[in-house]
């Protein structure tokens, strides 16, 4: 580690510490709105964890595909000591790069009861009022839960937040459409079941969350991957207006939100195909089918969120591109190395880009050479890579437009240990960082990496509880300033960065926007 770094770090013990809670914890049972809850002690004395508690009912038999609704109270006290069951899913394959990274255990049971959340708090007293963090895990809306051990809400609780996490459906179960759900909704929507757990989960944390000793006037949604598109999503969704007061967003930017831009009719249409390809005809004959089978039949055909005009009122890069969204202070950005380097011969890839850019074919070729394999290899990695961070950056310059303070940071450490040339800094490598549990994944950790992870979560923290990362002993994270175009590289080095292919990203956001139209 550079003595430059080394500085710089020098002085994070000394801000953690002065968000560090004293050895105490919160009396119990914790009166929730539904009845008594118990929790566990987590690896801390100081922390208490409540694991596997309803918020809402168990959307199964006839609530399937129907927004969530109340949990039903219970008369004795709920131990809430382990995790509830994680939304139906296919496993993660065995062997792939991200199965060996987050999930090298037997994956926990599935079950279409999920609607469970988490809480890790320690707080000694409900008169507290800590800022909140609620979690929203990514996984392309297939696959993920909040239980996954990255997630572990430890290291945010010791630092004074008090931190949420919580499962929603997935796949079909969670973004199935069809015609007869639609004639039978009181708003004429399906589809974007996935949306409306997120934000019932959200509206208990409103109800709740001061028993742990949490804010519900300060709460912090925050997501990477698919859950980074889904804050994006809350940041447009007429119902989520006023359930947060700041919003993060990890390697998902509105622009390159692709999969939400699919309206009512033709989620409708495609659950009409799903239920040929099943031999159904009734909306009871789907609601009757067991889980395993719609599981198994998921990969068939692909469901997204969907404009409806009650949960997505509109396309939400249009909402954005006007100044519609919630006005809320907003940090953001992406990784280095989102997508792998992977070999590609030249001419397929001039060839694709070709029939995706037409006449602009040259000047990418300019920015992104292609004479030979190994050039085409390079140019694709940085061209992946440079269509998220650009739509991050236009993202922050939406956001900043509305007087909001916006934070933009480039993560750049290359996690140590296997494949690390080829994945270098990877979707999802700094989520480990940012919950400063590098435990949860296998890799030969070194000093640097155990001191970054403190400076994210402090900075993470730091934005939580005021809408600005910056504090004491902690490198100066300058607000998004469109015309100096400023992040924060966040790795080997941290500190502000300008950018270093602004004319990559120039070519690069008008093409992403017009897609995402």
């Amino acid at each position: 580690m550079n003595a430059n770094l080394c500085r710089q770090l020098a002085g994070i013990l000394i801000a953690l510490c002065a968000v560090q809670s004293l050895p105490a914890a919160i009396s119990e049972p914790v009166q929730l709105d539904t009845g008594l809850i118990s929790g566990v002690q987590g690896r801390h004395a100081d922390v208490r964890v409540f694991k596997g508690i309803p918020f809402a009912a168990p959307p199964v038999g006839d609530l399937r595909w129907r927004e969530p609704q109340p949990p039903a109270h219970w008369p004795e006290v709920r131990k809430c000591d382990c995790f509830g069951p994680i939304p139906m899913q296919l496993p993660v394959p065995k062997g792939t790069f991200y199965q060996q990274e987050y999930f090298q255990d037997e994956q926990p049971g599935v079950s279409e009861d999920c609607l469970y959340l988490n809480v890790w708090t320690a707080a000694a007293s409900a008169k507290e009022r800590r800022p909140v963090m609620v979690w929203i895990y990514g996984g392309g809306m297939t696959r993920g839960y909040g239980s996954e051990p990255c997630f572990d809400g430890e290291a945010f609780a010791r630092r004074g937040v008090v931190l949420l996490t919580f499962n929603y459906r997935l796949g079909i179960f969670g973004l199935f459409a069809h015609p007869e759900l639609s004639r039978e909704s009181a708003h004429h929507v399906s589809g974007n079941y996935a949306e409306l757990d997120q934000i019932a989960a959200l509206q208990w944390v409103r109800r709740n969350i001061a028993a742990f000793g949490g804010d519900p006037a300060n709460v912090t949604v925050f997501g990477q991957s698919a859950g980074g598109a889904s804050i994006n999503r809350l940041l447009v969704a007429p119902q989520a207006k006023g359930l947060f007061q700041r919003a993060i967003s990890e390697s998902a930017a509105v622009l390159n939100s692709r999969d939400s831009k699919a309206k009512l009719a033709e989620m409708e249409q495609r659950g009409v195909k799903l239920a040929g390809m099943l031999g159904l005809r009734s909306l009871a004959d789907l609601r009757a089918l067991p889980a395993t089978n719609l599981l198994a039949a998921a990969d068939k055909v692909r469901f997204d969120p969907n404009i409806d005009g009650w949960v997505l009122p509109e396309l939400a890069v249009d909402i954005f591109a006007r100044g519609g969204q919630q006005p809320v202070p907003l940090l953001l950005g992406s990784t280095s190395d989102e997508g792998p380097y992977a070999d590609v011969k030249a001419e397929i890839f001039r060839e694709d880009m070709r029939k995706r850019l037409g006449d602009k074919l040259d000047k990418f070729l300019k920015l992104y050479p292609a004479g030979s394999d190994a050039e085409a290899r390079d140019s694709k990695h940085d061209e992946r890579g440079d269509e998220s961070f650009a739509g991050e950056r236009a993202e922050a310059r939406w956001q900043a437009r509305l007087g909001q303070p916006v934070f933009l940071y480039y993560f750049d450490r290359k996690p140590p240990g296997r494949e690390r040339e080829r994945y270098g800094a990877f979707h999802a490598s700094e989520l480990v960082y940012v919950f400063d549990n590098l435990e949860a994944t296998r890799r030969p950790w070194e000093k640097v990496d155990r001191k970054l992870a403190e400076l994210m979560n402090a900075y993470w923290i730091n934005f939580a509880a005021k809408g600005d990362p910056n504090g004491p002993g902690l490198p100066k994270w300058p607000a998004y300033d469109p015309q100096t175009d400023i992040s924060m590289e966040l790795g080997d080095h941290v500190g502000p960065r300008a950018a270093a292919d602004k004319a990559r990203l120039d070519f690069i956001e008008p093409l992403v926007w017009r897609e995402a139209k």
